[in-house]
């Protein structure tokens, strides 16, 4: 036993199968963990890590990397239970975090300074627009998209003249070097730029190396060409990587399922171990899963098997349109609430595209049925949003460099690169902020900066001038709202939109309402009686809460989950409703038309939707579909016909009329008396 009073090294496999405490011993050497779905990894890999850490492997010499910052959370809470350490020093991480980690302490290596800012993609579209403006090609293309074809050409999915268009590669050259002067990265940048850091400092990647000796990546299968180079850098030999070629979804960014075969070339004599005992899902879903998938030619030869019973049917039905087939799921989750005594968040509602969305929420919403449409932009992280709340960081804080970057020219004062590169380097010389650096140039302007132009130098003090004057007005005890709406107005923000989208006004107006819904959200919360101070600090403090990438779950708990069925990867729901599984749809047409060979990937992702379930599956088509002004003629998706028969049953096309009051007080009566 170890000083925890739990068993050590070993002793974590209590509980495990055979193959995953074999897993879990195997801490030397290269391991190829092929998980199928449902199969336990999680507990593996912490049990992995606890075993480690419980054999004297020192917390800081292991690196585990995932996918998400929850999954991360996750992975460590699990490990600290196990071990009952405070494990300060063990790091379990996203591969972009872990890439924010390595830059933060050597970035200067690089030429840019450590308090570098990360532009999300509505600061590079921005960017991008302002650089085809500069270049005398507005309009030449859309920001988003080429910012997507730059992001791909960085990670090396495309090239110029190979799939990207070469017209567009003096953009991207301007693009890297804007970064550069506004001491900026993109998000593909926290992983090329260790790479970069790695591969042009032995030194650096040595003592990351000597770091980290012990690495462990999670959902393998999702990495990567940019992510496998990463880790194939770092690790050594005691490298363990788990995923499932079977759910590898998520080609169209980047990630390669052939990355398992890669491992396997670069560390000849891996072990290899595949875990295929579901806890999950019942066997129905499961030969139903095992059915469909056995079709893909690419693919690491395994079957899930469950040693529960046989379950309930897959039931299958066809509706004449998306109308009926909406309302039928919605009131089947009502019945089966209230029948089978489950919660609403027992149920999950998948889709291959969010155009399916907008009937489902209806039908859930004419239904009163709570529920939760995964995907979208963040209200705070809308451009004109991010826009206004930077002038308030920027008075609450001059010394904020990544705010006051992004609205030193927004709108558009004259202050262009030039100025803001001689800035810059003032800034990083002096060691200061760059509010710093543009106060020394107000009083020395020739002396520091003979380069300057000159209305570079007058957009800067009038900038200043402008912050100076609102800090003070800001600051203040009330009226919090009131003065963003003066500001907003006095930098004529409502202009700056016209100018920007000026062949659509109406995009414009709808951005200027968001910022007056920004408003009007702060006029609520001042006048809340429970806030006592509604003054500009808490209300930034309020906001950086809120606006998290990882939102708490909490607020969800009690609600029918509808999303993307890549978004309900690593999610199991008890009943799972797979909507609109047409042809066209499921496998997708613009999949199908980019190369034949993404059959397969289509294929993964219905086989990803079936493993969700765990006791009941539900699968629903329309004989038409409206797809833009017209309704169309719909065929079943054929992956259907890959269920094996035997395992479905075909529900009538009805939609059952409400429930009556009589009945459903009855059902409530009988739970409530169950309990």
């Amino acid at each position: 036993m170890s000083k925890t009073g739990r068993p050590g090294g070993a002793g974590f496999a209590a509980g495990l199968n055979e193959r995953q405490a074999q897993a879990v011993a195997a801490i030397e050497g290269p391991v190829l963990i092929i998980a199928g779905a449902g199969s336990g990894k999680t507990r593996v890999i912490t049990c992995r890590a606890a075993a480690m850490l419980e054999q004297g492997i020192p917390q800081s010499a292991i690196l585990a990397l995932t996918f998400t910052n929850k999954a991360a959370r996750e992975m460590e809470t699990r490990v600290k239970e196990l071990t009952s350490r405070k494990l300060q020093n063990l790091t379990t991480s996203t591969f972009h975090a872990f890439g924010v980690k390595i830059l933060r302490e050597e970035i200067a290596a690089l030429g840019y300074r450590k308090n570098f800012s990360i532009y999300d993609e509505a600061d590079r579209a921005e960017l991008i627009r302002q650089i085809l403006r500069e270049l005398g090609r507005e309009g030449a293309a859309d920001p988003r998209a080429l910012g997507q074809v730059f992001s791909q050409v960085k990670t090396g999915c495309l090239a110029w003249g190979d799939g990207a268009d070469p017209s567009f590669e003096a953009v991207y050259e301007e693009y890297q070097e804007s970064l550069k002067v506004f001491n900026a990265l993109d998000f593909d940048d926290l992983l090329a730029k260790p790479i970069a850091l790695f591969e042009s400092r032995p030194d650096i990647l040595d003592k990351y190396r000597r770091r980290f000796r012990y690495i462990m990546v999670d959902e393998f299968q999702d990495t990567s060409a940019v992510q496998y180079r990463l880790m194939r850098l770092l690790a050594d030999r005691n490298v363990c990587v788990v995923g499932d070629d079977d759910q590898s979804i998520y080609s169209w960014r980047g990630a390669n399922y052939e990355n398992i075969q890669r491992f396997e070339r670069d560390f000849p004599g891996a072990l290899e171990i595949k875990l295929e005992q579901n806890y999950r899902s019942t066997a129905t879903i499961l030969e139903a899963a095992n059915g469909v998938i056995a079709h893909n030619t690419k693919r690491k030869e395994k079957t899930l098997w469950s040693g529960g019973a046989g379950g309930k049917p897959i039931s299958l039905y066809t509706f004449p349109g998306e109308g009926e087939e909406a309302a039928f799921i919605a009131l089947e989750i009502k019945k089966r609430r209230l029948e089978e005594g489950r919660s609403y968040d027992d149920f999950g509602v998948l889709i291959r595209t969010n155009s399916l969305i907008r009937h489902l929420e209806e039908a859930l919403l004419a239904e009163n049925i709570p529920h939760k449409i995964s995907g979208g932009t963040s209200f705070f992280q809308r451009t004109e949003i991010k826009d206004v709340l930077s002038y308030l960081r920027v008075a609450a804080n001059t010394d904020d460099d990544v705010n006051l970057l992004r609205i030193i020219n927004t709108p558009r004062r004259g202050i262009g690169k030039t100025t803001i590169a001689a800035v810059s380097e003032r800034a990083k010389e002096g060691n200061l902020p760059l509010w710093e650096a543009m106060r020394s140039l107000r009083y020395a302007r020739d002396a520091l900066f003979p380069e300057m132009p000159g209305d570079g130098c007058g957009g800067i003090d009038e900038f200043m001038t402008l912050i100076e004057r609102w800090r003070e007005n800001l600051l203040g005890k009330r009226g919090l709202s009131q003065k963003v709406r003066a500001l907003v107005d006095e930098i004529d923000y409502w202009g700056y939109l016209v100018s920007e989208y000026r062949k659509d006004e109406q995009k414009a107006r709808w951005k200027f309402s968001n910022i007056g819904s920004l408003i009007q959200s702060i006029g609520v919360w001042e006048r809340d009686p429970d806030n006592l101070d509604p003054t500009l600090y808490p209300y930034l403090n309020r906001i950086s809460l809120l606006s998290r990438d990882d939102a708490d779950d909490g607020a969800d708990k009690g609600k029918v989950n509808v999303m993307t069925i890549h978004a309900s990867k690593g999610l199991e729901f008890p009943v799972v409703f797979i909507a609109g599984a047409e042809d066209g749809i499921i496998p997708h047409a613009r999949s199908l038309e980019e190369g034949e060979a993404n059959i397969e990937e289509e294929r993964r992702l219905f086989y990803v939707a079936i493993t969700r379930a765990r006791d009941k599956l539900v699968i629903t088509s329309c004989a038409r579909r409206r797809r833009q002004q017209s309704a169309l003629d719909q065929t079943p998706s054929p992956f259907l016909a890959e269920i094996p028969a035997h395992l479905v049953e075909y529900g009538e096309a009805r939609n059952e009329e409400p429930m009556s009051a009589e009945r459903c007080f009855a059902l409530m009566k009988q739970r409530f008396q169950g309990r």
